[in-house]
């Protein structure tokens, strides 16, 4: 990123953004020639191929992290599966083609590890996208993520872009949405805890606690992306990496309730409801590519520490944060 440079960041008023907001103030990147913008949906529907072009127009970004899309949860994307598959797929294809009409020089592009076939061989791998069909519960959001995957290969394949894809496994951080229902397991785990502590009731954990996560805090994935964005040509030989933690963290939810039980000072009792399924018991990621690209010396935040920050945020931002 030598010289004068514009990065454009969608959907940066969320979780991801806010926490590569963080990474480029901590590393003073917005003190130099370098302009970060960070748009959300206010700024404009990337929907539409001329509001889109009108931002890559305003901005002439040198540089793109594509975060924005629909999202919503299970019942939500079993209802429009169709909403969820245009929305995303209208968004990512317009984006991409303006990267590559504006010649923009680096774009990132951010997945899900939903994109993953329903059953697959562990660890997950980044080439183990395509091998079956994702769950038929997201299918809508899923492909349209997958086919993102396939436009960024074509890009890089045909014209020599220097884009490529970004799959981070279960994010969790300061600005997440803490939503009972439609939010991720520790935000929702987190918002659970602090009304029972509130109300002097049991915390009670859906399912038997066993299965096991990898989770990412999202400070971490925000230094992860701006290393990606910064690093010379020559160190990005691949089109997709996996962002998560080291393959041997892997606590189970029984283990991230406890963590967030001590985070949250509660002390009443916890307890495992039984009669609630469980989900699928493990979804093993391998971080070698990224792990490569890093090297050995990068930490990743210990998820103890990562749930006591996560938490002090909640409890501070309790009245406005998204929940």
């Amino acid at each position: 990123m030598e010289g004068e440079c514009c990065v454009l960041v969608t959907g940066g008023s969320g979780l991801l953004g806010h926490a590569i907001s963080a990474a480029v103030e901590k590393l003073g990147l917005n003190a130099n020639s370098c302009k970060w913008v960070f748009l959300s949906s206010k700024d404009g529907d990337l929907r539409n191929r001329e509001a889109t072009r009108a931002l890559f127009e305003k901005h002439r970004p040198t540089h793109v992290v594509h975060l924005a899309a629909r999202v919503g949860g299970l019942f939500a994307n079993m209802a429009d599966q169709i909403g969820f598959f245009r929305d995303n797929m209208q968004m990512n294809d317009n984006v991409i083609t303006l990267c590559h009409e504006y010649k923009v020089r680096r774009a990132i592009f951010c997945l899900s590890t939903c994109v993953y076939p329903a059953e697959v061989e562990l660890p997950i791998t980044e080439d183990k996208i395509h091998a079956g069909p994702p769950h038929f519960s997201n299918e809508g959001y899923a492909m349209a993520k997958r086919m993102l995957e396939c436009m960024c290969r074509f890009y890089r394949s045909q014209h020599g872009c220097d884009f490529l894809c970004v799959i981070p496994t279960n994010l969790y951080g300061p600005n997440d949405n803490f939503h009972l229902q439609d939010a991720h397991v520790m935000p929702a785990l987190i918002h659970k805890c602090h009304l029972s502590k509130a109300n002097h009731t049991q915390f009670v954990v859906s399912g038997s606690g066993k299965p096991l996560r990898q989770f990412l805090y999202s400070l971490d994935a925000g230094r992860i992306i701006v290393e990606l964005l910064r690093a010379p040509p020559a160190k990005i030989d691949f089109s997709s990496v996996i962002l998560c933690g080291d393959q041997e963290d892997e606590p189970s939810i029984g283990e991230l309730s406890e963590h967030i039980v001590r985070a949250m000072k509660f002390e009443g009792e916890m307890k495992f409801d039984t009669s609630k399924a469980d989900g699928i018991f493990r979804k093993t990621a391998s971080n070698a590519r990224l792990r490569a690209f890093l090297g050995p010396d990068f930490k990743f935040t210990p998820l103890p520490q990562g749930i006591e920050e996560t938490v002090s945020w909640f409890e501070q931002h309790f009245e406005t944060c998204r929940r």
